[in-house]
């Protein structure tokens, strides 16, 4: 397989990327190492399970990301217009061919899942289809497609996993190692104090560092596919349309699709409270002004 494409690299954005993964990884080494210190009789329990839960995530979140999002997976003859759209991009940046779904939501929005390029999946909803113009719908499965061309869902699921880690780490521990203190009760109570204590303080790093990674991968993804496909205006009249359709989605649909803001396209809650810290996105005006500056730089409009 094919290890590059012709997706356009951005190096700011993604040493920016290595070093924040470098961040959460160096964090939950420290944290591990710190616990297994501690907890002397408990770490082959910890990293038994810890392997087991990253393998398990690692191999099956993307399936249960789908089948949570209800997509289905859809032949060229039932979405004709959706395949050639994938078939051109797919064509155009030199990369096989994901499978492609559709989800039965009137939340318009889209995403990629798979650990890699040979099981993935990208996916559009109903409410994205009825929408949006073919050269809109194309710039935005130009971003989906970025995601997977870069292996985006595969550093996301381990950046992730990293934060599952401290609560399951924090569980063995207080189930399996404190009983191996013995007999010292001051031991035991002060443990019991600094180890969840520690386990939320490296959780809420390791997610505001998620967060900040997810959104450098959103804004490589919308500049990838502004390239690719020359006309990033096309992918700016996109996310306005998304973005403003989203307030006339009923509130129960939004709910039911908020648990994947990860994956999507869009988030379906875009609260401008604490968004620079807490959103798995940019802002609007963020990858909008980025694609302002592509657009000048290729002399459009």
């Amino acid at each position: 397989m094919r290890e590059s494409t012709r997706f356009t690299p951005d190096r700011g954005l993604t040493t920016r990327m290595v070093s924040t993964m470098f961040l959460i990884g160096l964090l939950y080494v420290v944290f591990v190492g710190v616990l297994i210190v501690l907890l002397r009789g408990a770490w082959p329990i910890i990293l038994v399970l810890a392997g087991g839960v990253f393998v398990a995530q690692f191999w099956f979140s993307d399936r249960i990301a789908a089948f949570g999002m209800g997509a289905r997976e859809v032949t060229p003859r039932e979405a004709p217009e959706l395949h050639g759209a994938v078939d051109r991009l797919c064509a155009l940046a030199d990369m096989p061919k994901p499978r492609v779904a559709i989800a039965d939501s009137d939340v318009p929005n889209a995403f990629a899942t798979g650990r890699n390029r040979k099981n993935a999946l990208v996916c559009a909803t109903t409410g994205l289809l009825r929408r949006l113009e073919p050269e809109e719908l194309e710039g935005v499965l130009a971003h989906e497609l970025s995601h997977v061309a870069h292996r985006d869902v595969a550093v996301m699921t381990i950046a992730s996993f990293l934060g599952v880690l401290a609560g399951l780490i924090t569980r063995v521990g207080l189930w399996g190692g404190l009983r191996r203190v013995g007999g010292r009760d001051s031991n035991t109570a002060l443990l019991m104090v600094v180890i969840p204590l520690v386990s939320a303080v490296v959780y809420v790093i390791g997610f505001l560092l998620t967060r900040m990674l997810s959104r450098y991968r959103e804004l490589s993804a919308d500049r990838a596919a502004a390239l690719l496909t020359g006309r990033p205006s096309a992918l700016a009249s996109a996310l306005t349309k998304v973005t403003g359709e989203m307030a006339r989605i009923p509130t129960r649909d939004l709910r039911q699709a908020e648990p994947f803001n990860a994956f999507w396209f869009a988030p379906a809650f875009s609260k401008e409270t604490l968004s620079s810290l807490l959103s798995s996105h940019p802002t609007l005006e963020q990858r909008l002004d980025q694609l302002g500056r592509i657009s000048v730089r290729l002399g459009q409009a």
